[in-house]
């Protein structure tokens, strides 16, 4: 036999790799979502202009005076996009 320590290999199942693609895929988001927490006016078709009376300063995440919980960048009290929510 040689000096050479003898390796046992050990099956990767389907659940170890379904788990470690969870766990990257995880990840990876959780980066995402800490590297820009606001989403781009385009990526929730924002426009600066209402939609019947769904408007931005009447949406719950309306942040006085021209701002959103969601949408990055100034935003227009009359705009609306799709994320709009009515206040109660």
């Amino acid at each position: 036999m040689s000096t050479h320590t003898l390796i046992t290999r050990q099956a990767v199942t389907r659940r170890d790799m379904l788990f470690g693609a969870a766990l990257v895929g995880g990840l990876a988001l959780a980066a995402t979502a800490n590297a820009s927490a606001k989403m781009a006016p385009s990526m929730v078709n924002y426009r600066p202009t209402p939609k019947g009376s769904a408007r931005c300063d009447n949406c719950t995440q309306w942040l006085v005076p021209d701002g959103c919980k969601i949408v990055s960048g100034k935003i227009n009290p009359a705009g609306w996009c799709i994320v709009y929510a009515r206040k109660p």
